[in-house]
């Protein structure tokens, strides 16, 4: 037993403990929404799905800082990335509050817009708002320098204490749910910022980039920040538009029924995390990069195929032992849903992968579709299957149109990407 011990520990690498890492950080976050969930019932839980739809949103916005942190933490030498590093974080910072203010200030138009309880809740949000956008960046710092360890610790630190705050708020108080479950997030963004790479931040440093550097790094950043707004169009405008066109039972079925039919897209994000860094380290070694691509979106498929047929088998069962019998009505859509999750997902493996490769023209196309998605359930919502179903339409043209420009750019370009 000891000789095994100490094979699967010598087999282990900082990937391995980052992969497990990204199961329990996506199941922690999973577990909390299915208790949040069956805790508050379908009409309290639209209002708790707002909120965790917003800090998506919030997620895929900050992501751009992360992203453009991890890639150029690979580029740049020791020296440049540390006044690089600072620039980041003082820019994060800026965006962190803008963005703050403006959630609080129109907090109340938000409320009526999304039919929430009390506006509150975004104002407690908005505080917030500024130090997730320096977790970010403090997570581009481990993710590109490939600190798997120190990455996984903050994402594990958001999640437990967003799953732990937020159900004590709940037992002990007896206040209006969703304002505990604005305090809860508050409270996570600051666990998220443990550890903390102060190695790499020095706030009065100056620029000392190239004209080139900097202009290599603005244009990663524009078009990084143009696909998670795709990004954010795509995970997130279902639930939002089905918040304001249906009521908060209806809504809050929805918002169930995407939870677990979104289970393989947060499979994906694990792989997304390696990828990007890695794609981007064997295309600067002059390596080929396709069959880490193909690698990932196998895995992708096949996890994706999984769900479905499982989907497909045992949906009442699903629905019942995740959230309870009063959410039994999506039970038909349940399959649909997970469609349409896993072909974006294996799309946005494509997207990410080009992103890396500084080619924009996938990030692009799915900002048309994610756009196209939003006009289909604009005009097509007159109940929850029709939108389901043009969701379907929509991701499945999106695959179609990323596979095409795969299979061009290695057909009719060099084989190296």
């Amino acid at each position: 037993m000891i000789a095994i011990a100490k094979k699967i520990k010598s087999n282990l690498t900082t990937a391995h403990l980052f992969m497990i890492s990204g199961v329990l950080v996506n199941g922690g976050n999973y577990v909390y929404n299915l208790l949040l969930g069956r805790f508050l019932g379908p009409e309290k839980f639209a209002d708790a799905a707002v909120l965790v739809t917003f800090l998506l949103v919030l997620s895929f916005v900050a992501m751009t800082f992360q992203l453009v942190t991890a890639k150029f933490s690979v580029l740049f030498e020791a020296s440049i990335f540390k006044a690089f590093a600072s620039n980041m974080y003082k820019k994060s910072v800026l965006t962190g509050i803008v963005l703050g203010l403006l959630i609080v200030f129109f907090a109340s138009e938000l409320q009526t817009f999304f039919k929430t309880s009390t506006a509150t809740i975004f104002i407690v949000f908005g505080i917030g708002v500024p130090f997730y956008f320096i977790m970010s960046v403090n997570r581009g710092v481990f993710q590109g320098k490939q600190q798997l360890v120190s990455l996984s610790v903050t994402y594990q630190a958001e999640m437990i204490s967003r799953l732990l705050i937020t159900l004590a708020l709940l037992y002990f108080l007896q206040i209006e749910s969703s304002l505990l479950i604005a305090l809860g997030i508050l409270a996570s963004f600051l666990c998220g910022l443990i550890p903390f790479d102060f190695k790499n931040t020095a706030w009065k440093s100056t620029n000392v980039l190239t004209k080139t550097q900097s202009k290599l790094v603005r244009n990663f950043f524009i078009i990084t920040a143009f696909y998670e707004l795709t990004q954010i169009i795509i995970n997130n405008s279902d639930i939002l538009l089905v918040k304001h066109y249906f009521e908060s039972y209806d809504a809050g079925l929805y918002a169930s029924l995407a939870l677990i039919g979104r289970v393989v897209y947060f499979i994906a994000w694990m792989f997304v995390m390696l990828l990007l860094p890695t794609v981007v380290k064997l295309h600067k070694e002059g390596k080929n990069t396709v069959p880490i691509l193909l690698k990932y979106v196998t895995y992708i498929g096949g996890i994706a195929t999984i769900i479905i047929i499982g989907c497909v088998i045992f949906p009442t069962q699903i629905v019942t032992i995740l959230f309870g019998k009063s959410y039994l009505a999506i039970t038909p859509l349940l399959w649909k849903y997970a469609l349409a999750t896993g072909i974006f997902a294996i799309s946005n493996i494509f997207a990410y992968y080009y992103l890396s490769l500084d080619k924009y023209i996938p990030v692009v196309l799915s900002g048309i579709f994610g756009m196209l998605q939003i006009v289909l359930v604009v005009f097509f919502h007159e109940n929850l299957a029709q939108v389901v179903h043009v969701q379907i339409i929509a991701m499945i043209l999106l695959l179609i149109v990323q596979l095409s420009f795969f299979f061009y750019e290695h057909k009719f370009r060099s084989p190296r990407s």
